[in-house]
């Protein structure tokens, strides 16, 4: 993902400076970003990884996954999480929502129907659907996958609160995001990641 970040960032600042002087000011401030994809683990367990954290701090969530490893001993995730262990599961701090879908996750993985090359090989979109129908798995977590895990360069996570802010802060709270990303097309996830970094900063 982004080979080029000199050169992205170059074509971010001459876009930014017909928007906003602010847009243009953070950015410039943020300076080239170079990205790679997250992606040294199975997409199932990247995903079951994801829901574990769902609405909790890092530092929580880090340790609810931890003992879920330490559970699982030297069994794949996908085969360890079944229905049959849920109150396994519970007691390692996932809620019965967060239970239901990661159970969910892994019978779709040892169906075959989560390998990380077939679902890199289509467009955001079309994996977007692949991905929903999952139960607990929402536009925000496919954006997330899509970003970190299959570095896709043109997802604008419209969802995600803190890009959001900060892009409206920048520009105009009157102008919606989702226009105001489309300028950045097709490095529209170059650019979430300059408002989380510059929101980080901050």
């Amino acid at each position: 993902m982004m080979n080029h970040p000199e050169k992205v960032h170059s074509l971010f600042l001459d876009i930014a400076a017909d928007l906003s002087p602010q847009l243009a000011g953070g950015i410039e401030q943020v300076g080239p970003i170079m990205i790679q994809p997250k992606n040294s683990i199975p997409l199932a367990e990247q995903l079951c990884r994801s829901v574990t954290g769902q609405q909790l701090s890092v530092k929580v969530a880090q340790t609810i996954w931890g003992r879920l490893l330490e559970a699982s001993g030297d069994q794949p995730l996908t085969e360890f999480i079944t229905i049959e262990k849920s109150d396994l599961l519970r007691s390692c701090g996932l809620s019965a929502a967060k239970v239901r879908a990661m159970c969910g996750i892994a019978e779709e993985a040892r169906a075959g129907n989560l390998e990380a090359v077939d679902l890199g090989a289509i467009d955001h979109h079309e994996r977007s659907k692949r991905l929903i129908h999952l139960w607990g798995i929402g536009q925000w977590t496919v954006d997330m996958i899509s970003i970190f895990y299959f570095g896709d360069e043109d997802v604008w996570p419209d969802g995600d609160l803190v890009a959001r802010t900060t892009l409206e802060k920048l520009t105009s709270k009157r102008r919606k995001t989702v226009r105001t990303a489309e300028r950045f097309a097709p490095y529209r996830s170059q650019l979430a990641h300059y408002m989380w970094e510059y929101n980080d900063r901050a």
